[in-house]
């Protein structure tokens, strides 16, 4: 895999749900630029749009809530939006701009539906902690994952393996991109 990206290379990250879903899905999605909503994706849809306010940050429990952050990393290729990023007080975070204390970042994405059986949902968080762990220079070991379905957040650990799923289909996609041409 290419060792840096320039900024117009960088490919979605919401891509690599796609692309370990269905290599000709994400194809349709953002090599051919094909796509039909339907209402599954106009309730994902709707589920973001709650989410993404990025002038909203609060404070719970001394967790900071920061939504809708954008995210990238040159060395996977990728950009996005964290639908959340919850901050906490931790000696190996980073100094936040008008706040006391380090504090370490853990993404939240917001999915609509329930767990899957697959990777597809780890491995799209997994990519979100990996730029924001570029971005701010700290390791994440955790980050969340949110179901609407079923209303439950599961704790998704940022693993060798999962990393190297993330790392890999990054560099496998930006192949197809770079050829211009669907996968079978």
């Amino acid at each position: 895999m290419k060792s840096e990206f320039t900024s117009a290379e960088l490919l979605p990250l919401s891509g690599i749900q796609h692309f370990l879903f269905c290599r000709r899905q994400w194809a349709l999605i953002h090599v051919e630029r094909q796509w039909q909503e339907n209402v599954l994706t106009a309730e994902g849809r709707l589920l973001h749009k709650r989410a993404d306010d990025p002038f909203f940050t609060e404070v719970r429990n001394g967790v900071i809530t920061a939504r809708s952050v954008p995210i990238a990393s040159y060395t996977l290729g990728l950009a996005g939006v964290c639908d959340v990023v919850e901050f906490t007080e931790s000696p190996e975070g980073v100094k936040l701009p008008g706040r006391e204390g380090l504090h370490l970042a853990a993404p939240v994405e917001y999915k609509r539906g329930h767990e899957k059986r697959d990777p597809c949902d780890e491995a799209q968080l997994c990519a979100q902690a990996i730029c924001l762990e570029e971005m701010l220079a700290v390791t994440i070991p955790v980050a969340w994952l949110y179901y609407s379905e079923t209303r439950h957040r599961v704790e998704v650990a940022l693993t060798r393996a999962l990393r190297d799923l993330v790392q890999d289909t990054a560099a496998e996609m930006h192949a197809y991109f770079q050829r211009g041409y669907t996968p079978r």
